[in-house]
């Protein structure tokens, strides 16, 4: 029923919207562009993540505004940029549906709720996990799973550092961290908003200022553009980023190469099917 619920339009104030339209499972677990697009053509703040492996996610937003998918759940409910309802709205609709109050009533006592919703939603998106990519076969011990450019990519992942950001289960995910420790990524940039300041939005803290959660590199081939703002269309752009504003380093277009073709390697399955 979660995965339903993921699909249903009925849950944005003019029934165009659903979890799905953002954070589509046919491309990475995004939409695939800089912001998202809402109810009556509305742009986004900021960048959709994905919703593949979001259940090993430490926290949840770019800001790590919430601890849980079910919290997750209630910002593009009520948010005007996204969905633009509420749950009174959202409830009245599916208690309507013969269907949705017979599943409801078979899975809780209580029926049809906001909370039984987030429930539903949220344990369908734990499922959404993407195991044995070819790196994850190579840490198995099949040596034959990478190639030796991209072992050698692998070398150079943690050689420059990137791993002391990007690791654990979710090859990143479980920790927050500024975006510019070597240099002003957003002066450079340009044209500042208020999603840029991160964490900071949630804690008022100025060493928070332009921190953020760290993404998850998996199935990251397949979820351009890059970071909360998008900017970098390609892995080679955001590799180089990285290295500018992460490491302090101007890597070569040599090195570059050689890290996106590991990061290729972390393209994992879904149902037992590749992304």
């Amino acid at each position: 029923m979660g995965k339903t619920l993921f699909h249903d339009p009925q849950l944005s104030q003019d029934n165009t919207i659903s979890c799905a339209s953002c954070h589509n499972l046919n491309t990475g677990g995004t939409d695939q562009i800089v912001r998202s697009i809402g109810i009556k053509n509305r742009i986004g703040l900021i960048n959709a993540p994905t919703v593949f492996n979001s259940g090993f996610n430490f926290k949840q937003h770019w800001d790590g505004s919430v601890e849980t998918l079910e919290e997750q759940i209630d910002r593009p409910i009520h948010a005007e940029q996204e969905m633009g309802s509420n749950w009174k709205e959202i409830l009245s609709k599916l208690k309507q549906s013969p269907e949705y109050v017979s599943l409801f009533s078979q899975l809780y006592k209580d029926g049809i709720n906001s909370e039984n919703i987030k429930d539903a939603i949220a344990t369908f998106e734990r499922s959404l996990y993407t195991p044995n990519s070819r790196f994850d076969q190579f840490l198995r011990g099949h040596k034959n799973a990478l190639s030796s450019s991209e072992q050698e990519g692998y070398r150079l992942f943690k050689a420059y550092g990137c791993v002391s950001c990007h690791q654990g289960v979710n090859v990143g995910s479980n920790m927050f961290q500024a975006f510019g420790l070597f240099g002003d990524y957003f002066k450079d940039r340009g044209k500042l908003t208020k999603a840029d300041l991160g964490r900071f939005n949630v804690t008022g803290n100025e060493r928070d200022r332009y921190v953020f959660k760290v993404p998850s590199l998996r199935n990251v081939a397949l979820t351009s553009p890059y970071f909360h703002d998008g900017s970098a269309e390609t892995l080679e752009e955001a590799v180089t980023i990285m290295g500018k504003y992460e490491l302090g380093r101007r890597l070569s277009p040599n090195d570059i190469g050689l890290i996106v073709k590991f990061l290729k390697t972390l393209t994992g399955e879904y149902q037992g099917k590749p992304l």
